[in-house]
């Protein structure tokens, strides 16, 4: 089986808190549910041992593979995330906003939403650095998804095709849409990835 991995690089800059560990949020919300590396790796269709070393640091998942984890897992994305809860309108500052690094995508995940459970939309902020993919195959996500390019120019591959999308532009992409991001450019790309947070 091919995993989508590669060790732990640091993308924290400026002023900005470092990346929380992905593995310790995995860890985090399977012990919060009581399920062994094991089980949750039948859910999800990784080996246990790679999860294990996803928990221990050793091995960073994809955007994608970050994905899986969190639909087995029953929760978003944005729940790898902790200790953003809030109530009633939240102000998020840049130099506040929470980030996961995913190594092999070569990315940066910055929540820009609080844990709220009145709040059903998640919003993240992912900066794909040069060569960096969402994952090394196409996949699916459970809801749909809007998707605008922020900063920079990426690659969206839906199905069989691919369109090049620029600063500015938008798409709407239905549930269960076979779909990849990567940046080919030599530049890093942002994406604003907003979702309902019911799976």
């Amino acid at each position: 089986m091919v995993h989508d991995m590669e060790h732990r690089k640091d993308l924290a800059g400026g002023s900005r808190p470092a990346p929380r560990k992905v593995g310790e949020a995995v860890r985090r919300l399977r012990e919060a549910q009581h399920l062994s590396l094991r089980t949750l790796a039948g859910r999800c269709g990784f080996s246990a041992s790679f999860l294990s070393q996803v928990e221990l640091g050793r091995a960073s998942p994809s955007i994608a593979s970050l994905d899986r984890l969190a639909t087995a897992l029953g929760v978003t994305l944005g729940e790898f995330f902790d200790g953003m809860a809030a109530a009633g309108p939240a102000i998020i500052r840049p130099a506040e906003r929470q980030a996961l690094h995913s190594g092999w995508s070569r990315a940066r995940i910055e929540a820009l939403t609080p844990r709220n459970p009145e709040c059903w939309l998640e919003a993240l902020l992912i900066t794909l650095r040069p060569g960096g993919a969402s994952g090394s195959r196409l996949h699916v996500h459970g809801t749909e998804i809007l998707a605008l390019v922020f900063e920079g120019e990426a690659l969206l591959t839906l199905g069989d095709a691919s369109q090049n999308l620029e600063k500015g532009d938008a798409v709407m992409i239905p549930a269960g849409t076979r779909h990849r991001w990567s940046n080919k450019s030599a530049k890093a790309v942002q994406i604003l990835k907003i979702t309902p947070r019911v799976l």
